[in-house]
């Protein structure tokens, strides 16, 4: 039996250093794994605290609304307000969506059909660029350039330059239009980081084309040395062509809770609100309502989750400084986009992080499962606390090659 949708689906690269990491334990080796981007930081007592109130209620027990409580969509309002200044209409410019991948994978169901075009930057998160497979849509990819100064005016300038042109080049030179741009910032798996001015710039260009740019806002509340991320719907006119991703993972540190959300354009979020009334009944109430109290009574938790994530960085990024592996640090994300040193040059990126996982017992993400424009790098997940990265950076300083 052919299963047509999968059949030309590549191998998940991923599932083979996960395998590799997996039979290693059972052989009794310690592998540090900074690989899988899976939150290790425990969600807010306040929510767990809430969850299991609300879960003793039978009448939490039933079919919820697809779309979110109402006073979950007035308390993400309240958040963007707050936060970015942007004014939402809880009625019809939020929606509640079970996870961003779900959210998004579905999203491109409503915006593309067969024949259809999306932009995509390369490399990419997976589902930024299987989402819009899925739906039958062709991709077109621009490289997307981790940054080795994002504080540097003029080494900024030059990451603008250089995405607005391939991105020009993408959109304009040949036939059919693109529909939808899809953006992620700060960005996974390279780390980029953009300001307003480059958010505007990327609306303008959306409205001009009659395009819908998504922004997958999944690292909102994850900036470094001061760095606040803006919302793409800072931009002026942005309500006309964008809509965004906020997930409660990252920030809130809710990762198997599965709560985020669509914001933005009317239009989009209702075509999103009406597909999935086919499709689920949202997610379990009891996590709603607690997810509603944290939104509401924790807003200072993504500062905190902040701080740890910014304290990993700087001690994985020292440390592979000292033993030559030198990587730009980046201003957002809780990843470390590192390219493959000189000394493994005839690896590719499944080899080396092969070879980590069974010389250095570290486990690594290769950057080819991030689309071909990841070849050559591996991605860090700052996902152990600082005691094991310290773990990794000694494994990796007994067992690499030397620097020639």
């Amino acid at each position: 039996m052919e299963f047509r949708r999968i059949t030309n689906l590549p191998p998940y690269v991923f599932t083979i250093i996960n395998n590799l990491k997996i039979a290693a334990r059972q052989d009794g080796v310690d592998v540090v794994d900074l690989g899988f981007g899976n939150p290790d930081i425990p969600s807010p007592d306040i929510a767990v605290e809430k969850l299991v109130e609300a879960a003793r209620n039978p009448r939490n027990h039933r079919y919820s609304i697809s779309r979110g409580l109402p006073k979950l969509r007035e308390a993400v309002a309240g958040m963007y307000k707050r936060n970015w200044n942007v004014d939402l209409d809880p009625e019809l410019q939020i929606t509640n969506t079970i996870g961003a991948k779900e959210g998004f994978s579905h999203l491109m169901w409503v915006l593309l059909d067969k024949g259809d075009v999306a932009v995509v930057p390369a490399p990419s998160y997976p589902i930024h660029i299987y989402g819009p497979l899925f739906a039958g849509a062709d991709i077109r990819q621009v490289p997307m350039r981790s940054q080795q100064n994002p504080d540097d005016p003029e080494q900024f300038a030059k990451f603008s330059e250089d995405f607005f042109g391939s991105l020009t080049n993408a959109c304009d030179s040949e036939n059919p239009k693109p529909r939808v741009l899809v953006v992620s910032f700060p960005h996974n798996p390279t780390g980029a980081t953009v300001d307003l001015p480059f958010m505007q710039r990327l609306v303008d260009f959306c409205r001009e084309r009659e395009m819908i740019v998504v922004h997958d806002f999944a690292y909102a509340d994850i900036g470094f040395d001061g760095y606040q991320p803006p919302s793409i719907l800072q931009a002026e006119g942005a309500l006309e062509c964008a809509v965004e991703l906020y997930s409660m993972t990252k920030g809130f540190s809710m990762a198997g809770w599965r709560c985020a959300f669509l914001v933005g354009n009317t239009s989009v979020v209702q075509a999103l609100v009406k597909l999935k009334s086919y499709l689920d009944y949202g997610i379990f109430q009891p996590i709603q309502i607690a997810a509603t109290v944290t939104i509401d009574e924790a807003s200072g938790v993504p500062k905190e989750v902040c701080a740890i994530y910014e304290s990993r960085r700087d001690v994985l990024c020292s440390g592979l400084k000292k033993i030559g592996w030198d990587v730009p640090k980046p201003r957002g994300s809780m990843f470390v986009w590192a390219r493959i040193p000189e000394q493994y040059s005839e690896m590719n990126s499944v080899e080396f992080c092969s070879h980590l996982v069974s010389e250095c017992h570290v486990a690594l993400s290769p950057g080819s499962g991030f689309g071909p424009g990841g070849e050559g790098f591996a991605r860090f997940a700052l996902i152990e606390n600082e005691q094991r990265i310290q773990q990794a950076l000694r494994n990796l300083t007994l067992h690499m090659r030397p620097v020639h």
